[in-house]
């Protein structure tokens, strides 16, 4: 969802080692020599459970990512309430923007963190099959928030080999959700008449004229490169960006080969136009998220597509449109190819596992500690809270609506102080560990349904009418990565770099000619390295998982 995670570069049998011998020491400590939990919850009273807001507790949280940088906690309203109320202090371990280099050494140093954040990857399996990770089925049944929310379904699919649940999901869902697609900066967008904007050939248009008439603007906002897997999407129906990233088309019942994808191929050769002729930003695939969204909310861009496009144009939405009522930002329905279906063309994805995962470790003095509050943030009150803040500022009181028990009231500061609404979410939003999709999309739904169309939020208005519409199921897809050590693995790692260079080659090549070569060469160049094998092991996987989703 996010940028893709760079695969360790410690020695793997050093590594290996360390792991093992980590795990020797650490076993004991939450569980017996087989993982299972023994209670040892550290609160003297098992049978009562953690109770939030009578001891203090204090833990430490490593989000797993280069880009995540946790906001202090308890200098926002939200986490501030937190501390005061439920007296909870994370304290944040930063990878310092070299995720991998971060997790080896803690892992070599024997200092992990009480908390990890991270990918359903390689990473999460290394640190479970080296009983690093406190098995969580006992707290889940005593504690009623994600047995409820997240649901047996979801756990299931989250239970590993030795029949264990050690991770909590987060955008968990049984209903579409999703933000991939397509910002347009509505001031350029009228004063260029507000041409039609729906085929690559109408945006190919669009961005020449933008261009032209506006020589300091990027015509097309790429992001870091997340806007080239929307693009990819425009070119196939239900092609999402998640068939880029993880480098496999559906041919039937098998994954097969991105490189010898009409639909990618047809995409690199219209990228790559857009590229050459500086239609797109010429830093894409180097600029920083910071740069990125400097350009947004000061509105330097005429198109910005991404995986998550919403967040920045919120902000530059609400920012420009203070300072001229005829600036601002709206969403599109997404690009597609003269001749496809437009209704089936899906940017991103939905899952019903969500995003990422939080694991507690068996460094954690107190995990049930940890656990009850993580599970307190899944459930209705703690939602609200790193949502929307705490009560009485955007909201008071709770009611039921579309079988939410208990969805805020929002109060008429929700729609007159738009701006620190938004600052606010936006800070928030780095501390959505374990984001609840149905009970915030309900909740917020509900109220903006009742609103005039200007006076509804911008990032549910659009979610509302364009996102959640366009965005693919992609469960079945999910968990298909081999453990790096396997041959699978390395080669999964080779491939990876493959198709880094041979993007970066395409965007740049000088004719279609060249990007084709470039692509023709990749594939050979994966082939030598065991792509095949890769594509069969994740082909197998992708089976395994469509038998769960069926109930065999």
């Amino acid at each position: 969802m996010r940028n893709k995670m760079k695969l360790l570069t410690l020695s793997l049998v050093a590594l290996l080692m360390v792991f093992s011998i980590l795990s020797g020491c650490s076993k004991g400590s939450s569980g017996d020599s087989n993982g299972n939990d023994k209670g040892n919850s550290g609160n003297g009273n098992k049978s009562d459970g953690f109770v939030l807001g009578e001891d203090e507790l204090e833990y430490t949280m490593y989000g797993h990512y280069d880009w995540y940088t946790m906001p202090p906690w308890g200098e926002d309203v939200a986490t501030k309430w937190i501390k005061e109320n439920k007296k909870v202090t994370v304290k944040p371990i930063s990878s310092g923007g070299n995720a991998a280099q971060k997790f080896n050494t803690m892992i070599v140093g024997n200092e992990l963190p009480d908390v990890m954040w991270l990918d359903r990857n390689a990473d999460l399996d290394r640190l479970r099959e080296a009983d690093m990770l406190v098995p969580l089925d006992e707290y889940i049944e005593k504690y009623p928030n994600i047995k409820e929310w997240v649901g047996e379904s979801t756990l299931n699919m989250l239970r590993a080999e030795d029949g264990h649940i050690y991770s909590i999901p987060n955008w968990y869902t049984t209903q579409p959700n999703g933000n991939s697609g397509y910002v347009v900066n509505e001031k350029i967008y009228k004063e260029l008449g507000s041409p039609k904007l729906e085929t690559t050939d109408d945006l190919y248009a669009y961005l020449k004229q933008v261009k032209e008439k506006y020589p300091d603007v990027v015509p097309f906002e790429a992001g870091q490169g997340g806007g080239l897997d929307i693009l990819y999407s425009a070119f196939g129906e239900e092609h999402p960006n998640m068939f880029m990233n993880g480098h496999f088309v559906p041919n039937g019942d098998k994954l097969s080969s991105i490189f010898t994808d009409p639909v990618f191929r047809e995409a690199m050769v219209y990228m790559n136009k857009l590229y050459s002729e500086r239609l797109i930003s010429q830093d894409t695939l180097t600029q920083t998220a910071d740069q990125v969204k400097e350009k947004i909310v000061s509105g330097r861009f005429a198109v910005f597509a991404d995986s998550s496009p919403t967040e920045h144009g919120s902000l530059a939405h609400t920012e420009l449109r203070a300072q001229d009522p005829d600036a601002g930002m709206k969403m599109i329905w997404p690009i597609h190819k003269e001749g496809l279906d437009k209704e089936k063309i899906t940017p991103g994805t939905w899952s019903q596992l969500g995003w990422n995962v939080s694991v507690i470790t068996k460094a954690a003095k107190n995990p049930e500690g940890i656990f009850a509050f993580l599970d307190w943030m899944v459930g209705p009150e703690g939602q609200r809270t790193i949502f929307w803040g705490p009560e009485g500022l955007y909201w008071e009181g709770t009611q039921a609506v579309e079988g939410i028990a208990e969805a805020p009231i929002f109060t008429d500061k929700y729609l007159t102080d738009v701006e620190n609404l938004s600052k606010l979410m936006n800070t928030t939003n780095s501390f959505q560990w374990v984001g609840n999709v149905v009970y915030i999309d309900k909740s917020k739904t509900a109220f903006e349904m009742t609103l005039p169309e200007e006076q509804q939020n911008w990032d549910t208005k659009y979610q509302m009418s364009i996102t959640w519409k366009t965005q693919k199921n992609s469960t079945e897809f999910q968990n298909l990565s081999p453990l790096p050590e396997t041959e699978e693995g390395m080669a999964e790692q080779r491939v990876n770099e493959i198709y880094d260079e041979a993007r970066a080659k395409a965007l740049h090549a000088k004719s279609e000619a060249d990007v084709l070569k470039i692509l023709d060469q990749a594939e050979k160049d994966a082939l030598a390295v065991g792509y095949d094998k890769l594509l069969e092991f994740k082909t197998k996987k992708w089976q395994d998982n469509k038998a769960k989703i069926a109930g065999n």
